[in-house]
């Protein structure tokens, strides 16, 4: 037990350096993460197919609501294959972004316990703006815009890494290695109104077995984009016979959050989230909190396959 608390201590300081960078974002990153690492694709050792929604800041008109499905699972020992897509707007539709991935990775044996896995994912995002729904807009406001509708597809690319046991995973990973601009400034052709980013990710997390019915599992998420102020997300869970999930996170200088799930046998996993911001915003009336709902269903024909304790 003292080994496990050193441990334990060890894991949670090493979770502190580097950057910044804000995506679409998800209390439940642990397992979503075929959206943002392309290598995570068929580690598990079977076929699965996710969904997760979030609304965040409910109360507030036009607040952020995004939904992502994954399917991914092992082609063959080496191989695995994977399907993203995102879909995220704002501003009651008025901003909608909508990103297709396909993913690749490779994974190579490193022991008897560890595999990393190499990955790429290929797809494109489609942004579009209508304009007419804000409520105060202006065109000689926007002089790069020539209309009112703004519609683009941008086709991009992404790789990361992933080292893995059935207790532990820690993976870096960027999934938009092509930078598109948007509105160009038509007096200066040099110059553009925005600009998308490489957006870096590293997540990891590790099962501790504290008796034979209880886990505790930590795990943190760090995303980091030049310019911009680096997320750090914190998580810690209890987890009960493993089947019923316990826990607490902590997004830096944003938010706090309870979380509960529920592993319904080998095949289905239900996950809530719960946001209450503890910034400025996290006071107002009208923002109520932000809640997410996960839902993964894996299509598990060899009985002998044993994934929850994996627990991600």
């Amino acid at each position: 037990m003292k080994a496990n608390w050193f441990k334990i201590v060890f894991f949670l300081l090493a979770a502190v350096p580097l950057y910044a960078q804000q995506d679409a974002q998800f209390t439940q990153y642990m397992y979503n993460t075929l959206t943002v690492n392309p290598a995570y694709a068929g580690s598990r050792g079977a076929l699965g197919a996710s969904i997760l929604h979030r609304s965040q800041w409910v109360g507030l008109d036009g607040a952020p609501s995004t939904q992502t499905f994954n399917i991914q699972g092992p082609y063959s020992e080496k191989v695995g294959l994977g399907l993203s897509i995102v879909h995220d707007e704002i501003g009651n539709n008025t901003n909608q972004n909508t990103y297709f991935d396909v993913a690749f990775s490779y994974s190579v044996p490193t022991s008897e316990k560890y595999r990393l896995n190499f990955g790429i994912m290929a797809g494109g995002h489609m942004l579009n703006i209508d304009f007419n729904k804000l409520r105060n807009y202006s065109a000689s406001l926007a002089p790069s815009v020539e209309e009112e509708l703004y519609k683009r597809f941008s086709p991009n690319i992404g790789a990361g890494i992933y080292f893995h046991s059935n207790k532990f995973y820690i993976g870096l990973s960027v999934p938009d290695l092509l930078e598109t601009e948007h509105f160009q400034n038509p007096d200066d052709e040099g110059s553009v109104f925005a600009s998308e980013r490489m957006n870096f990710h590293l997540i990891s997390g590790y099962v501790f077995d504290l008796n034979p019915s209880l886990k505790f599992k930590p795990a943190y998420l760090i995303k980091a984009v030049p310019g911009a102020p680096l997320q750090i997300d914190l998580s810690a869970n209890f987890w009960f016979n493993e089947k019923f999930t316990l826990g607490a996170a902590y997004r830096l200088d944003a938010a706090v959050s309870a979380l509960m799930g529920f592993q319904m046998g080998k095949k289905f996993m239900l996950g809530l989230a719960y946001d209450r911001e503890v910034s400025s915003l996290g006071g107002t009336r009208f923002n109520d909190g932000s809640f997410e709902v996960f839902l993964r269903y894996e299509f598990i024909k060899n009985e002998k396959i044993d994934l929850t304790p994996r627990f991600f």
